[in-house]
Parts: C-alpha cells; sequence; structure tokens
C-alpha cells in the first residue's frame, strides 16, 4: 500500500440555504478545494462523492455524483457514488484513499454533500428514519409516541413536541436513551452535558464556517428548551445544508507537483456496527484501537480530534472509547477542560455537528477539512498549538445498539 496524502481541503459555511441548490453548494466547496491544493480540476482522476439524503428529499438518485460536477467541468473520469447515512463524507474519503493507496490513482477528490432544509419539515425530520432498519425502527415510533402521550398528559412543553421524526430527528432520542443509561451507570450529569455543548459553541463563534457562530454558557445551556431529557436544544446537533471536499494524492503527485505542506493521512478504517450486547465493546472503541494499530500511535498522541458529536452525549462516549479517558469518566473529563483548547486533547474545535452543524453526507469531509486546516496551522483564534497528530470520527446511522457505519481518520502533519 502506498502512502496517501492530503494536499487540499474546502467546504461551504453549514446554514439553512432555503434558495440554494446543490450543485451551488458543491460548486463553491470544491472550488475552495482546488484553490486550496493549487491544482486545477484538470488534474483529477477520480472522485468518490457521499451523500446520504437526496433521493428522498428531492428523488435524485442513482448519479449524484455526476449531476454536481459536470457543471463545473469535471467530466469523463470515474465517479463513485458513496450512501453510507451521516458517514458518507468520510466513507467517500475511505474509497478516495483506498484507489490512490492501491495504486490505480494518483489524485483524487473526496466530496460530501447534503441539501435537507425545506419547508415541509415533517418529511425533513422523516429522512433520517432512513438511516435505521425501518421495519424494527416501527416498533421504536410506536414507543415514541406512547411516549409523546405521557408527555403530553403530564403538561410537558418541549422544543421537540410533535414527535421524533415529526419535528426533531429521531437520533435525539436514541441519545436521549443512551445518555439516560450512561447517568444511571456512572453518574454523569446533565451539567457535564452543558460543559460539552457550551465548549462547542465556544470553539465554532470563531469558525467562519460554523451554522451558529453565538458563544453560550453552561447556564444559557441548561436554560434551553428540552428535546428529550437530559438533551436541550443547543446539546443537538442542527438541521442544515453544506459541501465539503478534499483532494488526496500520491507521494509521487507530490514530488511531481511540488505540492506544499500536505498532510499525511497515517489510518484510515471503515468498519460496519455489529449485533453484541450492552456491556460489549462497541464500534468506536474496536474500530479505534485498529486505526491506532495501522497509524502505529497511540490515544495518547492525538493532538486535536474531531468527533461525531450529533448530540453532546455523542462527543462524551466517543471520548471514552477513543481512549482519550476511561470508561464512565467523559463527563468528569470534559468538566476539566481537557477537550477546550488548550487543554489536553482539544474536541470538535470546529463546534463539531451541535455548532459546526451536521448536513448529513458533508460532515465527515467536514470534520476531515477542519483537522488538515489544524495541521496546516492555518484556523487562526482556534488553533490547536503544536497539533501534529489528528483524529476523526464519523458515525452514520444505526442499526441495534450502535453506528451502523463509521470511520476514523488518523492525519499527520508532514
Amino acid at each position: 500500500m502506498r502512502d496517501v496524502y492530503v494536499i487540499g481541503a474546502g467546504m461551504t459555511r453549514f446554514g439553512k440555504y432555503m434558495e440554494r441548490n446543490m450543485k451551488s453548494l458543491v460548486e463553491e466547496a470544491v472550488t475552495n478545494t482546488l484553490k486550496h491544493a493549487g491544482i486545477d480540476k484538470s488534474e483529477l482522476q477520480a472522485a468518490w462523492v457521499g451523500n446520504s439524503a437526496q433521493g428522498i428529499v428531492t428523488g435524485q438518485e442513482s448519479i449524484r455524483g455526476q449531476v454536481v460536477l459536470r457543471p463545473l467541468g469535471i467530466g469523463a473520469i470515474p465517479v463513485m457514488n458513496v450512501e453510507n447515512a451521516c458517514a458518507s463524507a468520510s466513507s467517500a474519503f475511505y474509497g478516495a484513499w483506498m484507489g490512490i493507496a492501491c495504486g490505480v490513482y494518483d489524485v483524487a477528490l473526496a466530496l460530501g454533500m447534503e441539501k435537507l432544509v425545506q419547508a415541509d419539515k415533517k418529511k425533513m425530520f422523516e429522512t433520517f428514519w432512513a438511516a435505521t432498519d425501518v421495519e424494527i425502527m416501527e416498533a421504536f415510533k410506536a414507543m415514541m409516541k406512547v411516549e409523546e402521550e405521557k408527555k403530553k398528559a403530564m403538561g410537558a412543553k418541549a422544543a421537540g413536541e410533535g414527535g421524533a421524526g415529526q419535528s426533531r430527528s429521531a437520533f435525539m432520542d436514541i441519545y436521549s436513551m443512551a445518555a439516560r443509561n450512561h447517568m444511571k451507570k456512572y453518574g454523569t450529569t446533565q451539567r457535564q452535558l452543558a460543559v460539552i455543548s457550551a465548549k462547542n459553541h465556544f470553539h465554532s463563534s470563531m469558525n467562519p464556517y460554523a451554522q451558529y457562530q453565538v458563544n453560550m454558557t453552561v447556564e444559557e445551556v441548561l436554560a434551553a428548551p428540552e428535546v428529550s431529557y437530559p438533551l436541550t436544544r443547543p446539546m443537538c446537533s442542527p438541521v442544515g445544508d453544506g459541501a465539503a471536499a478534499a483532494i488526496l494524492c500520491s507521494k509521487d503527485y507530490i514530488k511531481k507537483t511540488g505540492a506544499q505542506r500536505p498532510v499525511k493521512v497515517r489510518a484510515c478504517v471503515l468498519a460496519s456496527g455489529r449485533d453484541r450486547d450492552f456491556d460489549e465493546e462497541d464500534i468506536g472503541k474496536r474500530l479505534s484501537r485498529k486505526a491506532y494499530e495501522v497509524a502505529g500511535v497511540g490515544p495518547k498522541d492525538i493532538n486535536v480530534a474531531e468527533v461525531h458529536d450529533a448530540t453532546a452525549f455523542g462527543e462524551l462516549h466517543q471520548s471514552e472509547a477513543l481512549g482519550f479517558c476511561g470508561e464512565g469518566e467523559g463527563g468528569p473529563f470534559a468538566e476539566s477542560g481537557a477537550t477546550t483548547l488548550g487543554g489536553k486533547v482539544p474536541i470538535n474545535t470546529s463546534g463539531g455537528l451541535e455548532s459546526r452543524g451536521h448536513p448529513i453526507g458533508a460532515t465527515g469531509l467536514a470534520q476531515i477539512a477542519d483537522l488538515v486546516w489544524q495541521l496546516r496551522g492555518e484556523c487562526g483564534k482556534r488553533q490547536a498549538e503544536g497539533a501534529r497528530l489528528a483524529l476523526a470520527e464519523n458515525g452514520g446511522g444505526n442499526i441495534g445498539i450502535e453506528e451502523a457505519a463509521m470511520v476514523i481518520t488518523i492525519l499527520e502533519k508532514a
């Protein structure tokens, strides 16, 4: 296997763009990425394009990558369309990495994109059900309906009133159940989740690409409307639109073109979830061990990380699963300041999914783009000083009690 490098990364600001289409978002992201890499589009030999929901939202199926790249004058080359729930973009990155590592291509584009925001909110939120086993989830829907009726009977009024899949993503309810279980088992508190959320909003206040750029205190996070206990609105990732991309290449291509400040891909691993008991190791723990082994490093070597915090509990859980702290210690670890800029291992310096935003099919490459910028020293006020090794963890969908897909990537300042 050949060494693979990232020579350029770019994205749009994530947000709600009712007036823009997918082609417009992709044009901005790809143009930014080519400029960052310092190459022309004619150099690209192949492209992997990640997307999750456009078949549901707009009816565009089958050739999504070709449809958005052709207006940019990127045609003729192989285009591989990748659909893998929230891990679609990182799976596209994995495909491009594999194509270069195996010697088939010397330079390739990895692109992630999503256009979710629309007037019909019920249809928008129902798209999230598609990232589950829809037959099994019918029983879950029925259970959630009972829970909503109980809330109404008690006079509860929450930000998510209307139910999972109607006024909020169903995944918020899945995360809230996991959070409550963690609280019961380890004594984790709602305030510790608020600390994580406030930290991410602080980071995103310095990120021009973030959907939300307003700092929030722990108290403001706790006082916000409840979505699904213990999660309040700022603890949950918003729905949004956006695109992100990266250009990967071989060492031979770097020598040929003299590309500046490349970032080496030390490991890129992809796995699917499995049937397991609650007490068995989850996919994040299993896959991170493999990534560390491939990269020849350990969790203590990671200087900065982007993890899949669809909720604040998602970050807490992954900080444990990735080995940044012990099992059950994610809450105190966050409270100690270890995951904030200047801490032991800054996590989600972009603001994470909670505050940078989460256009499903673009998220994985937004994580990678931000880490590439960190390793190149291009993040300004939110720069993690001395960053040499970075890790991105991107999960997608849900089957059983863990993610249906996950990609973990370890990058190194070359």
